[in-house]
Order: C-alpha cells, then sequence, then structure tokens
C-alpha cells in the first residue's frame, strides 16, 4: 500500500512538472528604445509621442492615450490596425501621407509581433 501512495505521488509529481515546463516559454518583452529594428526606429519617428516611449499609453493633455501592448489594441484585428494607422481615428491623425504601404504593413506587424506578441491573423 505504501508503494502504491508514492507512486501516484511521484506519478502526480511528474504530469506537474510536465504541465509546467510544454507550455511556451514566457516571451521577453521588446524593449523599443534599446531595439534597433526598422520598425522600432519607425515607432521611434511616429508613435512614441503620444502612445510612450515603450508603446505602453501616457496622458496627454488630459486625455489617456491607449497602450499598444495591452487592452484594447491588442483585442484589433491586422486590418483594424492598418487602417488606423493609414486613415487615423479621431484623436489619431492620419499616417497614409508620411508613411509607404510597406511601412505602415510593417508597423502592423510590429504593433502585433512585437509588441503584443501575437503571430499570425
Amino acid at each position: 500500500m505504501k508503494r502504491l501512495k508514492i507512486s501516484v505521488v511521484c506519478l502526480f509529481l511528474a504530469c506537474a512538472v510536465f504541465a509546467c515546463s510544454s507550455g511556451k516559454a514566457k516571451r521577453s518583452e521588446l524593449v523599443i528604445a534599446n531595439s534597433k529594428s526598422y520598425e522600432a526606429s519607425l515607432f521611434r519617428q511616429n508613435c512614441a509621442i503620444c502612445h510612450g516611449q515603450e508603446a505602453n499609453g501616457k496622458e496627454m493633455d488630459g486625455r489617456l492615450i491607449p497602450s499598444l501592448r495591452y487592452g484594447t489594441a491588442a483585442q484589433k484585428s491586422e486590418e483594424e490596425i492598418y487602417l488606423q494607422i493609414k486613415e487615423g481615428k479621431l484623436p489619431m491623425p492620419a499616417f497614409k501621407n508620411q508613411l509607404t504601404e510597406e511601412e505602415i504593413n510593417r508597423m502592423v506587424q510590429f504593433v502585433r509581433r512585437d509588441l503584443q506578441g501575437k503571430e499570425g491573423n
């Protein structure tokens, strides 16, 4: 009986260890200020003034500018993010005259992949 209890405890511990180690490793959060990527450079030039140096949002003129990493921005589809950047939506300005089509697409991927940790659509 004692061996059965020990076997059950060992089996339980083995399952617990496997469950903890089988998930994806926690994604380390991108530090925009340290990134040398083109997209990070575009972010620093065009987005950081409102969304904050690390895209965590900030208050500006009494208005809360949202984080691009969490919250409502993280619930948007790639198409919604694309349209938000290209066409703007008050109070955010449109960037269709400042960024090329390729740059807008790269920024969509930067937000989804690098800031939000999402892959694909």
